[in-house]
């Protein structure tokens, strides 16, 4: 019912910024469900990044990003974003976008759905 593509990728150098996009599209309305992003490097698990409410008026943090990134969205683009400050070596992941259906705020991948294909960001030191 929805599909997300990310972009936005790239290789950077530590302390540069990037700014990830999520487009949705589909049958079902964007601005009635949550977004969140994610990321994942081989052999670990997908870890939790950010997260917004349906209209923005609500956001969360892993704290190892808070005070660097910066999740947003624009509903009347049907799209979400990851502002992405100071970047670290240790923020190289694939970064994955999705969509929940939050009563209340979660860092839990499993509540997410529709997952993006993701796209990879590689920080050097």
């Amino acid at each position: 019912q929805v599909q997300l593509v990310e972009s936005g990728g790239g290789v950077v150098q530590a302390g540069d910024s990037l700014r990830l996009s999520c487009v949705a599209s589909g049958r079902r309305a964007f601005d009635t469900y949550s977004m969140g992003w994610f990321r994942q490097t081989p052999g670990k698990e997908r870890e939790f990044v950010a997260a917004t409410s349906f209209n923005g008026g609500s956001t969360w943090y892993a704290n190892s990003v808070k005070g660097r990134f910066t999740i947003s969205r624009d509903n009347a683009k049907n799209t979400a974003y990851l502002q992405m400050d100071s970047l670290k070596p240790e923020d190289t992941a694939v970064y994955y976008c999705a969509a929940a259906d939050l009563v209340v705020q979660s860092t839990d991948e499993y509540d997410f759905w529709g997952w993006g294909q993701g796209t990879q960001v590689t920080v050097s030191s």
